[in-house]
């Protein structure tokens, strides 16, 4: 059958490289179901409510905070080894539209368990509605991928093996979801350690929770304790955040009226 070859677009050609190191790492599924009924009551309650990608980022870079393994990366150069970072730097997954056509564009945001909710929540909405060429990170990788195949390969397999260079570069961490279109991603692939996504969240709070993670790194009973505070962090520290943002929105409120 006769058909026509399409060259490769500057962002399929990124992700077929972040594929090509994806495929070898001994990647392990753990997934936890959860109940979420705090966080969702809290979140109901706001008249501008957070998203779900916002609120998980949050839970997640503060579960990474108190557990370091997650804040850890396996590295080839100089030698294999285990490099483990201060702090987390989140890797966001967005589908945007470039040259006529539907890409996944990566947005890094450094240090997310010190930024409250609404900082991280304008800085996804700036990643998802700001001109593709206008977001540094977009900016950058489309360059990249410009560059010759061995060069570019070559930058990036130093980008993933000198820890030094690896979270600045790719994160310590992936989110990356699609239950807003009422679908699951079930094994997903990135160089990352960790890739954190979850199912359709039902209106009792029950939600399947899944951790993908290098098991170079990190052994599954690690994962399973990890999903185990997970769920805790949410329905504690970060619901307690939504409810002072419910707050801090009705003092705003108030003062509006009292001023008019």
């Amino acid at each position: 059958m006769r058909g026509r070859a399409l060259k490769l677009s500057a962002p399929r050609r990124l992700v077929n490289d972040l594929m090509r190191f994806s495929i070898g790492i001994p990647r392990v599924t753990v997934q936890r179901r959860m109940n979420l009924g705090s966080l969702v009551r809290a979140r109901m309650s706001l008249h501008a409510k957070p998203s779900w990608t916002v609120l998980f980022l949050k839970g997640y870079a503060l579960l990474a905070q108190e557990m370091p393994e997650l804040r850890r990366a396996y590295v080839k150069f100089p030698w294999p080894q285990l490099y483990e970072y201060p702090l987390s730097v989140a890797s966001i997954a967005h589908e945007r539209e470039y040259d006529g056509e539907r890409v996944v564009l990566l947005s890094l945001i450094k240090d997310p368990e010190h930024r409250p909710i609404a900082e991280l929540e304008t800085l996804i909405q700036v990643a998802r509605s700001r001109p593709v060429l206008e977001v540094k990170e977009f900016r950058r990788a489309l360059g990249i991928a410009r560059i010759p195949t061995p060069i570019r390969r070559l930058l990036m397999w130093l980008g993933l093996n000198i820890g030094r260079q690896r979270a600045n570069r790719f994160g310590t961490f992936q989110l990356s979801v699609y239950s807003g279109l009422g679908a699951e991603s079930l094994n997903p692939l990135t160089p990352l350690t960790t890739l954190l996504n979850y199912g359709l969240i039902g209106q009792d709070g029950s939600v399947n929770v899944r951790i993908h993670y290098d098991h170079r790194v990190m052994d599954g009973a690690n994962v399973a304790r990890a999903l185990e505070r997970f769920e805790k962090i949410l329905n504690g520290a970060v619901a307690d955040e939504v409810k002072l943002l419910g707050q801090s929105a009705s003092v705003a409120a108030g003062r509006e009226d009292f001023n008019r």
